[in-house]
């Protein structure tokens, strides 16, 4: 290549400095630019089936439930094929580190296990490799499945037994086998899926044992597992049909020419003898010869950037990254326990990325960050490259789809001291991971990928010894627990619920814990756990009617209907000093005295003895309203007010016309104060002309159509309860005789407001030519009339006297009185 003409593939390779060395082109900036920003996208709901039941994840408000209805039902799990099954494998795996390659290593020592391991499951028998940490078991675990992979219908399935339950691996081999988008079956159908499954079962780091490990194998028949462990798992049970094969360490050649494959070329007998050493010291294990080989090359790396370096000026900014050494032939060999424990001597040697990576590991319990998210952790746009480092360096291991600190390096590199500002790498990746979690952008199977990373910086923050702490732990749980929900993994889901749970409960943060108290519902719901889903609900409600957040209370009490109907127990009543859900604003208590405050004037009511909510019903127009509310009252209380009420107004009526009347009383206009009865005929005389004598306000009604007494002072009632014709014809006045006083004698003026209807008919017939009204009783001596239910009550707006309304009681005249009027 010509420097001074490029050709046209050489251009955009710009070399910048003085050492001519090719930069990486830089990404994209880690805060995005402000001017040109876009809109806030809203949050993520999430819609899937758990079993019976249709489960709605809402961020926002919190996660709904209810019963899937027949017609929405989703369809029947549908088996993978073989290709499918690839590619899901394909992206299951870890990412493959970015930078050089790492050497391949060989299988070593092998065979014998090897071999028997494939007989064993090829007569369908499960095994248990046992060895320590560090033994090469998931190299081994990665041969064999190879061998399988046409020995089982299913084919080969891949599981990490990580931090992972009974439940969680059998429904991850449920999603292996099967396609079944956005549905989560229940227990019950998800042992019968599994139990058709036919497949070879691979599962490393497993950490369940005794009965869990029994549940497992029992559930899946058809199956051979091949499970790697570690010696200080619990033992399967007695009966369990389960070999156990045992692996060791490497030989000593076997160690010594894994080393050299590590370093690409022989060892010098100096480093044979100190590789032997190690291997006494290491007992044979594959992954301390694997960081040997990584220091010999380190080391090999500084002797060749001596011998580059001599012959130049020893220049400040010439050094090399580590320091300049010492010269070719006298770096030294790692010491014996830096052999056996090189972890802090490697991490010295790398990059301050891969060291300010290994720091947030540390911190994070071992979990190592995904390399998508080291750039924006470490505040490096090329810190993914760090990931590289490490891995060649044998500082980390595989663990499902990530990665994780290899076996004995989180010990030493604590020691080391890096775990000194632990708390506050947490507190950054926990920052982090919450806005990362909560952005729309970011899949739920993303999120379930880096799930053990975000639980590792919960659990660090949540005993929050430093102030702040908890909020930011609070945080993480509420942007990542939708997520978990949405990926359908129950098991990170409840640890996220748990912590979050914890971490709001310490930074006082009481609308934060009810939502994790109904997350915690919910999920118990959707396992079957009908009690604690019921505390946790409840327990929900009540902050939540505490705070007055009506849309979480009611979606807590929807859920807690459920777990009423599912238990076949009644619905729990609303607590004490909480409203309900769809409180309405038309309903009110009465008053204290029992009387409406509202219109109709007299509802019908009810005896009870506590506080009563009635419906205020329209209020009616026209006259009938009063009149079917004096009807249809039924209690003597209301019956007694609303006819003194009704009293009062006739009598203010009554007194108002005879102060306003005049002097002036045409023929036929009012009511004269002649008496149409003699007062000498036996005593009875026109009770019509005799004024009310006794409380009227038991037929609700006065004025001058009422009963009167005759001169014994006693009123005769009539054998009727329809009014006569001489007490509400205005055509017929009374006779000569004693005055009413009931009646007014003058008419009224022009100008006085009259609450009855005026008459405009002229009476033709004297008061000596009128008609006996009624007959009188034989019995002159008749008591004085009571009020009787059959009796009627007439509306004063309605009569047509002038002074009132006209009474149901007839009043009763002798068949031959000498006052009894005649018709003319």
């Amino acid at each position: 290549m010509d420097p001074t003409n490029r050709g046209p593939e050489e251009y955009g390779n710009d070399r910048s400095g003085d050492d001519g060395a090719p930069r990486r082109p830089s990404r994209d900036p880690l805060t995005p630019d402000f001017g040109h920003q876009t809109p806030p996208q809203q949050p993520r709901t999430v819609q899937l089936t758990s079993g019976d039941f249709l489960l709605t994840v809402n961020p926002v408000d919190g996660s709904e439930i209810e019963p899937c209805r027949p017609g929405e039902r989703p369809a029947a799990p549908v088996r993978r094929t073989t290709a499918q099954r690839a590619d899901r494998e394909r992206a299951a795996a870890p990412p493959v580190p970015p930078g050089p390659p790492s050497p391949q290593m060989p299988l070593l020592e092998r065979r014998d296990e090897r071999e028997r391991l494939l007989r064993l499951l090829g007569r369908g028998r499960s095994v248990c490799l046992t060895g320590p940490a560090g033994s090469g078991r998931t190299a081994l675990l990665d041969a064999v499945a190879a061998d399988c992979a046409d020995l089982a219908p299913d084919g080969v399935v891949r599981l990490s037994g990580h931090k992972r339950t009974a439940g969680e691996l059998l429904y991850g081999l449920f999603e292996a086998v099967y396609s079944a988008p956005l549905q989560r079956p229940d227990r019950e159908g998800l042992l019968a899926l599994v139990h058709g499954i036919g497949a070879v079962v691979v599962v490393d780091d497993l950490e369940l044992g005794g009965a869990a490990l029994q549940e497992l194998l029992d559930a899946t028949p058809e199956c051979a597992f091949l499970l790697a462990t570690t010696p200080d798992v619990g033992a399967p049970a007695a009966d369990a049909n389960l070999e156990t094969v045992v692996l060791t360490g490497l030989g000593r050649s076997a160690s010594i020419e894994l080393m050299e494959h590590v370093v690409e070329r022989a060892l010098t007998e100096e480093e044979a003898n100190w590789a032997g050493d190690l291997w006494f010291e290491s007992e044979g294990l594959p992954l301390r010869f694997v960081q040997a080989g990584a220091l010999l090359r380190q080391r090999d790396g500084l002797r060749t950037g001596q011998e580059a370096s001599d012959g130049y000026d020893d220049d400040p900014a010439d050094a090399p990254p580590f320091g300049r050494g010492e010269p070719a032939g006298s770096l030294p060999l790692p010491s014996l326990g830096e052999g056996a424990a090189p972890a802090a001597l490697l991490a010295s040697r790398l990059s301050e990325a891969a060291r300010e990576t290994l720091r947030f590991a540390v911190a994070l319990g071992g979990e190592v960050p995904h390399q998508a998210h080291l750039p924006a952790l470490v505040g490096d746009t090329h810190a993914d490259a760090a990931l590289g480092e490490l891995a060649v360096s044998g500082l980390l291991s595989p663990a499902g789809p990530r990665y994780r600190l290899a076996a004995g390096v989180l010990a030493q590199l604590e020691v080391s001291g890096y775990g000194e500002s632990a708390d506050a790498h947490a507190r950054s990746a926990a920052q982090h991971y919450s806005w990362w979690a909560g952005h729309p952008s970011v899949t739920p199977e993303r999120a379930v990928a880096e799930a053990d990373a975000l639980l590792a910086s919960m659990t660090r923050l949540v005993p929050a010894e430093a102030p702040g702490q908890a909020s930011v732990a609070v945080l993480l749980a509420r942007s990542a627990a939708p997520a978990f929900a949405a990926g359908m993994q129950w098991g990170v889901w409840e640890k996220a619920l748990r912590a979050g749970q914890e971490a709001a409960r310490i930074a006082g943060e009481v609308a934060e814990e009810a939502y994790f108290h109904h997350e915690l519902g919910v999920l118990a719901l959707c396992t079957g756990h009908l009690d604690r889903a019921r505390a946790e609900l409840e327990a929900s409600i009540g902050m939540r009617g505490a705070l007055a957040d009506k849309p979480g209370a009611v979606a807590g009490r929807r859920a807690l209907a459920l777990v009423a109907d599912r238990s076949g127990e009644p619905v729990p009543s609303t607590p004490a000093g909480e409203e309900g859900p769809a409180r309405r604003h038309d309903e009110s208590a009465p008053p204290s005295g029992g009387v409406p405050a509202a219109k109709p004037l007299f509802p019908r009511l009810t005896d009870t003895s506590g506080t009563l909510i009635t419906r205020q019903d329209p209020p009616r127009t026209g006259a009938s309203s009063g009149r079917t509310g004096v009807l249809l009252g039924a209690r003597r209380n209301l019956v007694a007010v609303g006819a003194g009420a009704l009293l009062a107004a006739v009598l203010g009526t009554v007194v108002t016309l005879g102060a306003t009347s005049g002097s002036e009383d045409p023929e036929g206009q009012n009511v004269t104060t002649e008496q149409s009865a003699d007062e000498g005929d036996g005593g009875n005389g026109y009770s019509a002309d005799e004024p009310a004598d006794g409380p009227a306000a038991g037929e609700g009604t006065a004025g001058g159509g009422s009963s009167s007494p005759g001169p014994s002072g006693t009123a005769t009632p009539s054998t009727s309860a329809t009014p006569s014709p001489g007490a509400t014809d205005p055509s017929t006045s009374p006779g000569k005789g004693e005055t009413s006083s009931g009646s007014p004698s003058d008419r009224p003026t022009q100008g006085s407001p009259s609450p009855t209807k005026k008459p405009t008919k002229t009476p033709t017939t004297s008061p000596s030519e009128s008609e006996t009204p009624s007959e009188s009783p034989s019995d002159p001596e008749t008591p004085t009339p009571t009020p009787s239910e059959s009796e009627t009550t007439t509306d004063p707006s309605m009569s047509d006297s002038a002074s009132g309304p006209a009474d149901t009681v007839t009043a009763s005249t002798t068949q031959d009185g000498p006052g009894s009027p005649t018709t003319a």
